[in-house]
């Protein structure tokens, strides 16, 4: 499947630009799981690499279709110089890592929680996973194989994160918009939730 990572590569670099750094990391049982990073005008951009490589299984499936099934990477943007926000690179690859270690399909609309902060002195410690092809178009690839999606990753409070387990992830998002919150500050506070 390497031939996927490539095209995915190739769509990330069209899209974003050249990576200025990438890390690498390796979880036991686990395909290696690559984070790449990407800076344009005051914005950083981690896009992870090794996700798509096989497709998302339902946990409940006898067999893993080797091929069918839904195909994902993910993207954090976050605004630079603001936060230690490099060290996000290891929690990124975990999320990535979790449809094979865990058996999770990572869908729009889903929590993901890591269980520290993202960052060093960061408010967040889980993600909402958003809606793909606003940054990153998805990536057709041959039949039976479904399209690559890119997945962007909203940082979420504690409080946030709780709030959208009663209320859903719309109901998050819209509370966020109405509040004009920059969801790319890696310094925000949480948005009013009463």
């Amino acid at each position: 499947m390497s031939d996927v990572l490539e095209l995915v590569e190739a769509r990330l670099r069209t899209t974003l630009g050249e990576p200025d750094a990438r890390a690498a990391v390796t979880f036991l049982g686990t395909d290696r799981i690559e984070v790449l990073r990407f800076v344009d005008s005051g914005v950083v951009r981690y896009a992870t690499l090794g996700m798509s490589a096989q497709p998302m299984a339902d946990p409940t499936a006898v067999l893993a279709d080797p091929l069918r099934g839904p195909r994902a990477e993910l993207v954090l943007s976050v605004r630079a110089g603001r936060a230690d926000t490099d060290k996000a690179l290891r929690a990124l690859a975990v999320l990535a890592a979790s449809p094979q270690v865990e058996g999770v399909v990572v869908a729009p609309g889903a929590s993901l929680d890591v269980g520290e902060p993202l960052w060093p002195g960061a408010a967040f410690t889980s993600v909402l996973v958003a809606s793909p092809g606003g940054l990153v178009e998805d990536l057709e690839l041959d039949e039976p194989m479904e399209p690559v999606r890119f997945l962007p990753l909203l940082p979420m409070t504690p409080n946030e994160a709780a709030w959208k387990r009663v209320h859903g992830a719309e109901a998050l998002e819209k509370r966020w918009l109405e509040h004009g919150t920059d969801l790319r500050d890696p310094l925000r506070a949480g948005v009013p939730l009463d």
